[in-house]
């Protein structure tokens, strides 16, 4: 039994396709084809059969890929207590992160890995919450959010780590007759026209939210996924949305108020697949990731913010 062989079932289990398997390793599908018969012969079992025009795994393929993760796992553990006998991490990790929580974390990770022996390779995405987990099958790490639960859905079979907890504020219009309160509530706010999210975006939970406090439908008048996009909106008074806290960048256009009376804070998570979270290099790039989220909490912020000086960027 073979660790590649191994890799490629779980690779095959997770996406489906040899043909997804190949584009995502930069090989062929007949090479791939090759090395699952190569595996049978080896094992003496049949790994994969026809389905429609796909390939599946047959019982022992599941078995075998299911069981990757443990093997796989345990390979890593190894090498990470070898690593760990040669100095400071080092290597390169492979970061995809929603683009709001990259704003918030990755210019203090950034800072803090400039005398070390990690590079980062940065991507970035902004997905529903249950879509987050599948991109670790292509990234060391994946900077993930939740606002219901400090594990996004489907992410439960991941390693996962909360690096931040950010609260969501309610955008007005600078001028809007709510500007210059402290804070809002849904009672407040249930009547605006509002920039929304589609449907499975973590921010939609809090639309819910103020619709289930008040009792009155939202009037969305967009459904958009970029914040930039919901500041531009706001700003010219089309509307209210909600955006974080600490990535929002300070304007003279709109302010920020916190949400009282509902739950609107999200949960900024990491997420790894078990083996990538062995390395130590990842391991150092999470704490890392934790010490830049407990430097943003500690930075209290004042309850109404606008385009001031002391706004984090």
């Amino acid at each position: 039994m073979e660790v590649r062989h191994l890799e490629l079932l779980r690779d095959l289990r997770d996406r489906g396709t040899l043909a997804a398997v190949a584009e995502a390793s930069f090989r062929t599908p007949s090479a791939l084809s090759q090395q699952l018969k190569t595996a049978e012969r080896e094992l003496g079992v049949a790994l994969v059969e026809p389905y429609s025009r796909w390939l599946r795994l047959t019982w022992a393929g599941q078995i075998l890929a299911d069981g990757a993760d443990d093997v796989l796992t345990a390979v890593a553990r190894v090498q990470g207590r070898l690593d760990a006998g040669r100095g400071a991490p080092a290597g390169t990790v492979k970061i995809g992160t929603l683009p709001s929580a990259g704003a918030a974390l990755m210019p203090g990770l950034f800072t803090r890995l400039a005398d070390t022996l990690i590079d980062v390779v940065l991507d970035d995405f902004d997905l529903a919450e249950a879509d987050y987990a599948a991109r670790t099958a292509d990234a060391d790490l994946v900077i993930a959010h939740s606002l219901s639960a400090d594990v996004p859905v489907g992410a439960h079979g991941l390693v996962s780590r909360v690096v931040l907890r950010e609260p969501i504020d309610v955008a007005v219009p600078s001028r809007h007759r709510l500007a210059s309160r402290d804070a809002v509530g849904p009672a407040d706010v249930c009547h605006e026209p509002w920039v929304a999210v589609p449907p499975g975006y973590p921010f939609g939970t809090i639309h819910e939210s103020i619709e289930a406090a008040s009792g009155v439908p939202l009037n969305r008048i967009a459904r958009v996924r970029d914040n930039r996009l919901v500041e531009s909106l706001v700003e010219a008074g089309h509307g209210v949305g909600l955006l974080p806290r600490f990535s929002t960048p300070s304007s003279a256009g709109l302010v920020l108020l916190p949400l009282t009376g509902v739950r609107a804070t999200r949960s900024i998570v990491a997420l790894a697949r078990r083996d990538r979270a062995q390395r130590r290099a990842v391991s150092a790039v999470v704490d890392l990731l934790a010490e830049v989220g407990a430097a943003l909490e500690e930075r209290v912020r004042p309850a109404r913010t606008s385009a001031a000086p002391t706004r984090t960027s």
